[in-house]
């Protein structure tokens, strides 16, 4: 079958030269002619598409992104009925960036804001910032200012609460693309569900959550899923994560039903838990140790 059009013959090295410079004079022309956030730069093509990331807080859904956390400065959605482990789940995000010194911000826009249980999970309060706006209009000045500065992770709590000052907003049967522009945007986004409610003595002490990936533009990992627990008062708990995935990868051993954990041997799961809760800095380490072997390339 003969074809109606011929393939380009390869570039030579002047012509991929003379190619390159015209495409730097388009570039430098749009740089003259819209504002620098309309810029666009040749760099981003060339170099590494790897994105930085913050963990979780969980070891578990860090592996089920794909990518070791939620990526810098990208849009993330976190939605699910109520009670449900969202603003656990921020809140762990904001203590991992403030563990690598990272600056924090959070729009309180429920005004429920709660220090006490922030302070357990284990948010530095004095190193972040906090607001309760009034209005939608000045959540989104508020993010749109701190996202121009030094700031590594904003969260607004939530969305939905804060309505227009606009009085004719809301006003109009027809809604447009506009209304599920959150969902275009972000480049994750996480439904959370309840699963069970955890007892001890017939004291409901936590719960059991499913993390559900819906969308991920940073690797082909959407509809993947992690369960995670998390105590009350507390936040999620990391030791349970620490034994399963560990004894998983090989990190540390199981044998039986004890597990051998840096030179000493706890005969069961609940001794083993709380021999990691007890040494931070174990448990910290064996985190390193699977970040690596499971994140790092």
């Amino acid at each position: 079958m003969q074809l109606d059009y011929e393939s380009d013959p390869p570039l030579d090295d002047v012509k991929s030269l003379e190619k390159v410079s015209t495409l730097n004079g388009a570039v430098s022309q749009l740089a003259s002619d819209f504002d620098r956030d309309s810029n666009l730069c040749l760099e981003r093509f060339s170099r590494t598409r790897r994105a930085s990331v913050i963990s979780t807080g969980s070891l578990k859904l860090d592996l089920a992104l794909g990518i070791g956390g939620l990526p810098k400065g990208r849009m993330v959605e976190i939605f699910g009925k109520e009670s449900s482990g969202k603003t656990t789940l921020a809140l762990h995000v904001i203590k991992e960036a403030q563990k690598n010194g990272g600056y924090c911000a959070y729009i309180d826009a429920e005004n429920a804001f709660n220090t006490s249980f922030a302070e357990e999970v284990g948010v530095d309060i004095d190193k972040l910032l906090i607001a309760q706006p009034d209005s939608a209009e000045n959540s989104l000045s508020i993010v749109n200012t701190l996202v121009g500065g030094s700031i590594d992770v904003v969260v607004v709590d939530s969305v939905r609460t804060k309505r227009s000052s606009d009085p004719s907003s809301g006003l109009y049967k027809e809604v447009t693309c506009g209304g599920n522009a959150l969902g275009f945007y972000s480049a994750i986004r996480m439904r959370t569900s309840r699963r069970k409610l955890h007892y001890c003595k017939e004291e409901a002490t936590g719960i059991s959550i499913a993390v559900q990936i819906i969308k991920n533009k940073l690797v082909p990992a959407a509809l993947k899923e992690a369960g995670l627990n998390i105590g009350f008062g507390k936040g999620i708990c990391h030791e349970s994560e620490i034994l399963e995935m560990a004894s998983t990868h090989g990190v540390i051993v199981k044998e039986g039903s004890g597990y051998w954990i840096n030179g000493d041997f706890l005969p069961g799961k609940e001794e083993a838990e709380k021999f990691l809760l007890e040494n931070e800095a174990v448990a910290d380490d064996i985190c390193s140790t699977m970040r690596s072997q499971l994140f790092e390339t």
